[in-house]
């Protein structure tokens, strides 16, 4: 009887109307959605469009947060669209697509903000503010709701471009880059969330700041912002699914290496009284880099089945291929020391760390030093 009682309610049994109304917001806007563009989309965008809305709605459910990042996020998205009526000229002369909402203005937001955020962090933890360090936490938020608006109206402006130049916009660099800093930043602050801390904000948001400042030197010195029609490698529905999964990955591991910071620090007594328990960081990184990992694998298999069909054969030892998996057994052999060898301390953290520029090698650095079949992803 009394397993009976400490057993958890179902999902379901724990839903309120409030619960059963986020899910009707999502339904009726995907739907809406599919119903104004789907003119625009293949059969795969629609699937995947489908598709997400379960998702949206558990992630909802299981996140209280996210509700009103879709709900910013959506509608604004929908409020930019109706402002471009079909011409694209229209960035340039509606107040609002200008300054503040269409895909370049509302990632130079995100920038800025995510800039912001991380000063904000490290003055809430170097003065020991609270109301600084949450300050910091809502920048963060406000950062991720324009990034994602940036991208979804970047992926409606694609399409006014032409048809034939649509595309989601997960595709070069810069796309990737926007991508990466949104996943990394709504991972965190879900871990920000469920540990109860807001001071590794401070070491976290420094990755993304990287990621912000290649962003603004691809903007300015290469003009990366520029829509350009997909390559022929990179029409397949398999880049939706592969792409996103990868970047995940690539922002649990990013996560986990400047806790790996953080815990270095804190274990030499460097703001150690201004940081979690060590206990408390160490699982943290082990969360994160456990679910970086799984979807690192996914993203793997999923390559390999665009391989296949791209190219004719799922392994080709690829410079990309190969050094994709130096990054799984890197972080295989990582999980497999904490978990069978319960190894716990510095050792990891430091793992932790050099892992980040294994990891940053293999995206990066193999596209500016190597030469593939992935050469088409070149700075």
């Amino acid at each position: 009887m009394e397993l009976a009682l400490n057993q958890p309610t179902p999902l379901l049994k724990r839903l309120s109307w409030l619960d059963w109304l986020f899910a009707a917001i999502v339904a009726a806007g995907g739907l809406f959605a599919l119903s104004c563009f789907g003119d625009y989309m293949d059969t795969y965008e629609k699937a995947i469009l489908l598709a997400a809305i379960p998702s949206l709605v558990v992630s909802g459910w299981l996140w209280k947060p996210f509700r009103p990042l879709f709900i910013v996020v959506g509608t604004v998205s929908l409020f930019a669209v109706s402002l471009y009526q079909g011409n694209l000229a229209r960035m340039e002369e509606a107040f609002f697509l200008k300054y503040l909402i269409s895909s370049q203005a509302a990632i130079m937001w995100m920038c800025a903000l995510f800039g912001l955020a991380t000063l904000t962090y490290w003055a809430g933890l170097l003065t020991r503010s609270e109301f600084m360090l949450k300050t910091g936490s809502t920048l963060t938020w406000s950062a991720i709701a324009m990034g994602f608006i940036g991208l979804t109206v970047r992926w409606y402006e694609s399409y006014l471009i032409g048809a034939d130049i649509g595309h989601i916009p997960v595709s070069n660099l810069y796309e990737v880059f926007v991508l990466f800093c949104l996943i990394t930043a709504t991972m965190y602050l879900y871990y920000e969330a469920r540990y109860r801390t807001r001071q590794m904000g401070a070491f976290v948001l420094l990755v993304i700041s990287a990621g912000v400042g290649f962003i603004l030197w691809y903007t300015f010195d290469r003009s990366a912002h520029e829509i350009q029609p997909l390559v022929p490698a990179l029409k397949s529905w398999w880049m939706k699914l592969h792409v996103p999964a990868n970047f995940i990955g690539y922002g649990g591991f990013s996560i986990a290496a400047m806790l790996g910071v953080a815990y270095l620090l804190a274990g030499r007594g460097i703001l150690a009284s201004r940081l979690p328990r060590l206990e408390v960081i160490d699982d943290m990184m082990y969360k994160a880099i456990a679910i970086g990992f799984a979807f690192f694998t996914i993203a793997t298999i999923l390559g390999a089945m665009w391989a296949a069909e791209a190219w004719g054969g799922y392994w080709s030892w690829d410079p990309k291929e190969t050094w994709a998996l130096i990054v799984w057994l890197n972080y295989a052999a990582w999980l497999h020391i904490r978990l069978v060898k319960g190894l716990r301390g510095p050792m990891l953290a430091w793992w932790a760390v050099v892992g980040l520029f294994v990891t940053v090698f293999a995206f990066i650095g193999v596209n500016m030093f190597l030469s593939g079949l992935h050469s088409y992803g070149t700075l």
